[in-house]
């Protein structure tokens, strides 16, 4: 206490026992022995003699007092009592008014002016009349005197002669008996004893003394009665609606993937209203243990029986019935304290009104002290808005708001202050005591945080339990075990204070050498500490409660939880002022560089879209912005997540709902950042027309990146991991994406067919969307859509009477000569056949028939000559065909139209996707002649059942039978593969695969 408070109560005590015949030599005793608890010998008498200057006595002759004082004194007492209302909490205040009282009953005189200034302290002090005649009637009672008040427990010898009533117990091993006085208001006890041979906590009791009896203590009688503070507790916490709940583990047995063992031969049986401690050194398995016994993971061996439910194999029963608190804060850091709370009810509660949410949120934020920060953003835990304590009572309350009746806590002290810890732990305390049964891993707690267990579970190294007890018990019996001097003492005689550490000081005690060094071996090993343990304990079982578990949840559809994930994480990211304005400003930003850089004039001044060289680079740099931007949109979303997700999952709530409400979002800022994109670049660019094309091809790859992303974000567990691997999916994406290198020049194990684009290439979200961006581009734009068509039969005519009429008479010509080997002249004709087909299906000529009868007779003499005889005909065709084509663009305008040629026609785009800087023309190949130039105007023809391989830059392709132009079709595909994607994510492949690869190589190390 401070020098002013204990100033204060000397002046208090002077003016109480100065009163009417002065002080007493018991009176005096009283105040010495007092201040002798807090004070050490030199402060001691320095307050000895400042009391006995306030109470007027003789220096020499202490036994009388010079003045006798009225009870005018009051209104000083009433100044003192001012001072003390400032520094002492109303627990404190208690106490002081107790001793006061216990002075005046030392001696005996409890006058009417005595009692008039006690009266005044204790209004001063805001103690309600009620309260302060139940501690006036406690402390002046005789052992007669009963009262049947719910405040007060009597426990009585049993064959004394005494009334029946509720607050009596009878217990024949304690020699006199003891009354407890329980003040709600401040959630303390006191204890009396009537008679001699009690210890509390390892100190004795004098008869008649006041004693607190705090959390965690422990009162034995001399003949073998033991009361701890969790048994006298729940004599006075009556709780209506308290739920009868067993919790039974038989032969409980934990191995990990690794075949490691993790926990063995785990036995606990426990009621509702407790309070359990979990302790164990690093690695111990204190986790583990917590997330088998919370249903989390499923025991190699045992059960785990809540109310005669095996959790693990009727799941679905305990759903909502069975909480967890993390060790992390599983917190939305961009959301209040209050729509935390609410949008975890709204998961929880499908049938209660948005009010009555809001009702049940507030009085549960009000009850656990948060009241005032509700309307305060959570912040991280680097950047707190709010405190460590308040976030741990948040953490709490999200468990709390949907009541389940057993709750499992993880380290809930890491990382707080020891105020803050103590609070919490507090809080789970007052939560047991209202039914809750309640398992807490904690490490390192103080004194008076382990106290306040119920009881204490210890693991060793291993998963081996060593001790299942009371708390302060656990100490005595690790001391007793180890053969420590003062093992009967479990707590400190002059502070009280319990040391938790020493039991792993002494479970871990190393033996040492002869040159006193440690030689890393326990004295006492972890199988004998076990063996001690099962020898010791023996754990009885609690009869399975028939009681009905509640249905824990009403959970919404996956429709409305969709729906209520999309709010909360939308509210979360448009109150993140940072996050929006990097994702609104990205876009636009990179298409203004990008863009700016690449406006690229030729030889004249003015920049002509026409002859910008760089478009073709501008078109594959979009895709590769969208993929990035989609890709960096998605890649923490699920990692952020991932701890809320581990509590959403116990409560069965649709993963389906959560990942589609991820993708809206996504999908939504992903259409706005394309958008921004398309507008700038094109508008820099001078690109005309082609706004909405770009902008859903980008889009969509955007989307297919977003679920990428969410894919690598599902199966990693670090953000390092998930942005180290962007640039390793981003690099293949420009590398196999048609752009940079032409596919029929990559290496030839990616493809067995280089007239087709490689399969790797397929699977490159890229090449499907830069494809559909440079062909639509040529083909689609406000110059070319004019002439497309003429353009492509001139150059398909063009072609044949260049090259395939030419080479089909080569090899006919070659087929006619005898020495040809039969092999190379099966191919020959095949290529010939196959030609004749295509010229078949382009002219009409030959007909149908006459194919038919070249194919039945082979390549004859006959045969042969009749294809050269047709030759001529085929070349007169495309010549016609030529001319009428040209004919046809001269009527549309194609010599009039330069201007529009400038503004939407590229020159280097259209010599990219025509090749026209191929050095080969055509190629043949085992089946056909190829062209190698004009490869835009070659529409691809049906491939097998599916038909969508093709050659790159095909202006239309087939999907099965039907034909697309390759705009859509890659539109089609892209959007397929986003499909699959979120498949791929939703079964959450990938990281199923990780798994098992690791648990793989574990095994083999």
């Amino acid at each position: 206490m401070s020098e002013e408070i204990l100033k204060a109560l000397a002046q208090l005590y002077a003016i109480i026992t100065k009163q009417d015949t002065g002080v007493s030599e018991k009176e005096r005793n009283y105040v010495i022995d007092s201040f002798r608890s807090k004070l050490d010998q030199v402060r001691l008498k320095e307050y000895v003699a400042l009391y006995d200057e306030f109470a007027g006595m003789d220096q020499d002759k202490k036994d009388k007092p010079e003045k006798l004082t009225s009870v005018k004194d009051s209104v000083r007492t009433l100044s003192i009592c001012r001072k003390i209302n400032k520094t002492l909490v109303q627990k404190q205040k208690i106490i002081v008014l107790i001793e006061l009282l216990e002075l005046v009953r030392s001696d005996g005189n409890y006058t009417p002016q005595r009692k008039q200034i006690i009266e005044t302290v204790s209004e001063s002090f805001n103690i309600e009349k009620n309260e302060h005649d139940l501690i006036e009637w406690f402390v002046f009672s005789k052992p007669e005197d009963l009262k049947t008040e719910g405040a007060f427990l009597f426990i009585k010898s049993e064959g004394e002669a005494f009334e029946p009533a509720p607050n009596i117990i009878f217990n024949h091993h304690i020699l006199a008996p003891v009354r407890f006085l329980f003040l709600e208001s401040v959630d303390l006890i006191f204890l009396k004893t009537e008679g001699e041979g009690f210890t509390l906590n390892g100190l004795p009791v004098n008869s008649e003394d006041i004693k607190l009896f705090p959390y965690g203590s422990i009162l034995k009688s001399s003949i073998g009665a033991t009361f701890f503070y969790s048994d006298i507790i729940r004599y006075f916490i009556k709780e209506e609606n308290k739920k009868p709940v067993t919790f039974n583990v038989t032969d409980l047995e934990y191995t990990f993937q690794s075949g490691r063992i993790g926990l063995r031969d785990i036995n606990i049986s426990e009621r509702e209203g407790t309070l359990i401690g979990i302790m164990g050194a690093s690695g111990a398995g204190k986790t583990t243990l917590l997330n088998v016994l919370s249903g989390i993971e499923v025991p190699s061996k045992g059960q785990v029986v809540l109310n005669g439910i095996d959790i693990h194999k009727e799941k679905e029963k305990a759903t909502g019935i069975i909480g967890y608190i993390s060790q992390d804060d599983l917190l939305f850091e961009d959301l209040t304290v209050f729509e935390n709370l609410f949008y975890c009810a709204k998961l929880c509660f499908d049938k209660l009104p948005d009010n009555e949410i809001k009702e049940k949120v507030e009085s549960l934020l009000g009850s656990l002290g948060l009241g005032y920060v509700k309307d305060l953003k959570v912040g991280s835990p680097l950047e707190k808005t709010i405190s460590g304590g308040q976030r741990k009572r948040l953490n709490i309350a999200l468990e709390l708001i949907r009541e389940p009746l057993v709750l499992f806590v993880d380290e809930p002290t890491s990382g707080l202050s020891s105020r803050d810890s103590e609070n919490v732990i507090d809080l789970l305390k007052e939560l047991s005591l209202k039914g809750k049964l309640i398992f807490v891993v904690i490490h390192q707690p103080s004194s008076d945080i382990y106290k306040m267990f119920d009881k204490m579970y210890i693991l060793d190294t291993g998963g081996f339990p060593i001790f299942y007890g009371n708390p302060v018990e656990g100490v005595i019996y690790f001391k007793k075990i180890a053969n420590h001097a003062d093992a009967d003492k479990g707590q400190c005689f002059s502070c009280g204070n319990v040391n938790p550490e020493q039991i792993f000081n002494i479970v871990e005690e190393q033996v040492v050498d002869e040159y006193g060094n440690f030689t890393g071996q326990r004295k006492i090993s972890t199988s004998e500490w076990y063996s001690s343990f099962k020898k010791n304990y023996d754990i009885i079982k609690q009869k399975d409660s028939t009681f009905s578990l509640p249905k824990g949840l009403d959970l919404p559809t996956i429709t409305k939880q969709s729906m209520i994930f999309f709010l909360r994480d939308l509210k979360g990211k448009l109150s993140n002022k940072q996050y929006l304005l990097i994702n609104l400003i990205e876009a636009p930003l990179l298409a203004l560089i990008l863009s700016v850089v690449i406006r690229y004039k030729n030889t004249t001044n003015e920049y002509l879209f026409r002859f910008n060289e760089n478009i073709p680079a501008f078109i594959l740099m979009s895709v590769i912005v969208a993929l990035f931007m989609g890709l960096s949109l998605s890649a923490e979303e699920i990692i952020r997540d991932r701890k809320i997700l581990k509590r959403e999952k116990l409560l069965n709530l649709s993963r389906l709902g959560y990942l589609l409400s991820k993708i809206v979002i996504l999908f939504s800022f992903s259409a706005i950042q394309t958008f921004l994109f398309v507008v700038i670049g094109t508008f820099v660019l001078d690109i005309k027309g082609m706004g909405m094309s770009y902008w859903l091809i980008l889009f969509s790859s955007s989307c297919a990146a977003n679920v990428l992303g969410l894919i690598i974000s599902s199966a990693f567990n670090s953000a390092v991991i998930v942005y180290i691997l962007i640039p390793l999916i981003l690099i293949p994406q420009m590398i196999l994406s048609g752009a940079l290198f032409s596919f029929d020049k990559l290496n030839d194990f990616l493809t067995n067919d280089k007239n087709k684009v490689p399969f790797v290439a397929d699977l490159m979200i890229s090449r499907w969307g830069y494809e559909a961006l440079a062909v639509s581009q040529f083909k689609d734009n406000e110059y070319q859509s004019l002439f497309f068509k003429e353009e492509q039969i001139k150059a398909i005519s063009n072609f044949q009477l260049a090259h395939g009429l030419p080479l089909v008479e080569e090899l006919v010509k070659k087929l006619q000569e005898k020495e040809i080997r039969e092999e190379e002249r099966k191919i020959k004709w095949n290529i010939v056949l196959n030609e004749i087909k295509k010229n078949e299906r382009l002219s009409g000529i030959p007909s149908l028939s006459q194919i038919s009868a070249l194919e039945k007779a082979g390549p004859t003499n006959n045969s042969l000559e009749a294809i050269l005889e047709m030759l001529p005909t085929l070349d007169s065709f495309y010549n016609k065909t030529v001319h009428h084509a040209v004919e046809v663009m001269e009527k549309k305008g194609i010599s009039k139209s330069s201007e529009l040629k400038n503004s939407h026609y590229n020159e280097s785009l259209s010599d990219l996707v025509r090749n026209q800087n191929s050095v080969e023309r055509y190629k043949i190949s085992k089946q056909e002649i190829l062209p190698k130039v004009d490869l835009v105007f070659f529409a691809s023809k049906p491939d097998g059942n599916f038909g969508y391989r093709s050659h790159f830059y095909a202006p239309s392709k087939y999907l099965g039978s039907i034909k697309l132009d390759t705009f859509w079709f890659n539109l089609i595909i892209l959007w397929t593969i986003t499909g699959l994607f979120f498949a791929f994510l939703y079964f959450d492949i990938l990281r199923i695969i990780i798994d098992k690869s690791s648990t793989m190589l574990q095994k083999k190390n």
